[in-house]
Order: structure tokens, then C-alpha cells, then sequence
């Protein structure tokens, strides 16, 4: 069994006491955090540990983080998608490497997964910079499925530190209780959602939740020492962890895809 475990980085955390534990990085392009040394570093980083990188581009939104919707035209959505990850890769192409994905951040990300004309716009700007970038979205989602429609690559995501609604949607930042920060309790839900498939939804309900790669924010209170449980608990539950481009050719061998 194997899965990969994604953070988002490059945005003013300790990223260098994260990186050891994940196997993909998700680098803030410098729109929504970051700047042109900060992408340079983080991939330096992200690539001297032998991490996957990937683009995490988000709306031009720096005072709120990029976790307020912005009224945007799909072609300007299309081409603010490109403008990030090109620029992301043009970074990762001067170490060297190859860039391996592309995860939109904070309300992009969820407006790319309730709207299909946003998740079109996320998905042919990820294709205009390359169709062998694999798309990352939240499970079950439009963007998942616009990936598929662009003829991309897909990775159905899952979070290790944010709490489920019985509809399977993320409980709202801004409610009591919708970030896991205690390491034991994000690296039990971490567990589930890679061996079972599921998650406990804050009513207590178990819900179907396809993980093909779980994340973990930079962000989140103690999101180090979450990493860290997470790989104790993995390697007791016999849950390997692997780079994403691994883990899903491994469930596709084995059926699991």
C-alpha cells in the first residue's frame, strides 16, 4: 500500500523541519505568498531531500492569503494558472529537475472543485505548461474530473489535519474545530483515509474519502511534529509512503486507481 504525503510550502513557515517527513512539495508560486528567492530556496530545499515539486498557484490575494474567493473571468483564471506554474518551473529547470505537479491553493482549489468552468480554466492552464503535469484536487471533485477531461494526470487528495463534513466537504476554516493540530488525532484520520478509504465526518459519521495523496499545510500549528506521527503511525500500519508519481503508478499495478 502506498500514498503520497503532500505539504504546502514556500510560504513564510519552517519549511526545512517539514520537508524530511513528506514526499511531495507544493511551492507557493509568489502571488499569494512567497517571492522569487523564497520559490528559489524552497525548491532548492524541497529537491536537496529528495522531494517531488509541484506548483501551488493562488489567487493574487496576498492580505488574505489567497482564501477569499475573487471574482476573476475564466480566461484571466487560465492565464494567472500559467503565469505561476511556468514561473515555478523555470525555477525547479534551473536545479535540474522536473517539475511533477500542480495543486491550486486555498479558495482557487475549492472554487476548482465546486464550479466546472473555474475547474476547466485550473485545468488548461496546468495543460498549456505541460501535459505530463499531474493535476492534484480534492477527491471526487470538477477539478478532478476537468484534469481528466484536459488529459492530465490526476491525484485525488485527502487531509490529514482538516476535519470532514458528512458531505464530504471541508469543514470551514473559520468554524471551532476545523483543523486538526493534535498529532495523534491528524495522523489517525492520515491512517484511515490511505488503509480504509474513509474519514470520521464531524458527525460522527464515517464517509468515502479517495486518497491517492494526503496533505498536511505548512501552516497548521505544529505541522512538523503531525508529519512526524504521521510516519510512525504509517510504518506501524504497514502504509508506505512514496513520491506521488510512485504511489500512483503502484495503485495502478495494483488495481487500486
Amino acid at each position: 500500500m502506498s500514498v503520497d504525503l503532500n505539504a504546502d510550502v514556500g510560504e513564510g513557515m519552517d519549511d526545512g523541519a517539514l520537508l524530511p517527513y513528506v514526499t511531495s512539495a507544493n511551492v507557493a508560486c509568489g502571488v499569494h505568498a512567497g517571492d522569487p528567492t523564497t520559490m528559489d530556496q524552497t525548491v532548492e530545499l524541497a529537491l536537496s531531500r529528495g522531494v517531488r515539486v509541484g506548483a501551488h498557484p493562488g489567487y493574487p490575494d496576498r492580505e488574505n492569503f489567497g482564501r477569499v474567493a475573487m471574482e476573476m473571468a475564466f480566461d484571466e483564471i487560465e492565464n494567472l494558472v500559467v503565469y505561476q506554474v511556468a514561473a515555478l518551473q523555470g525555477f525547479v529547470r534551473s536545479r535540474g529537475a522536473r517539475l511533477t505537479h500542480v495543486k491550486p491553493h486555498g479558495a482557487l482549489y475549492h472554487r476548482g472543485a465546486e464550479f466546472p468552468d473555474v475547474a476547466r480554466a485550473i485545468a488548461e492552464g496546468v495543460r498549456r505548461v505541460g501535459t505530463h503535469l499531474v493535476l492534484v484536487g480534492a477527491a471526487g471533485s470538477m477539478l478532478i474530473g476537468a484534469g481528466r477531461e484536459a488529459g492530465l494526470p490526476v491525484a485525488e487528495e485527502a487531509f490529514a489535519d482538516r476535519r470532514y463534513r458528512a458531505d464530504g466537504t471541508l469543514v470551514p476554516r473559520g468554524q471551532t474545530g476545523a483543523l486538526l493540530t493534535d498529532p495523534d488525532e491528524a495522523a489517525e484520520q492520515a491512517v484511515r483515509l490511505a488503509r480504509d478509504g474513509t474519514a470520521v465526518a464531524e458527525n460522527g459519521s464515517s464517509i468515502p474519502v479517495r486518497a491517492d495523496t494526503v496533505c498536511l499545510h505548512g501552516d497548521t500549528p505544529g505541522a512538523a511534529e503531525i508529519a512526524k506521527k504521521i510516519h510512525e503511525r504509517f510504518r506501524t500500519a504497514g502504509i508506505r509512503i512514496a513520491p506521488l508519481d510512485v504511489a500512483l503508478l503502484t495503485r495502478r499495478e495494483t488495481g487500486a486507481a
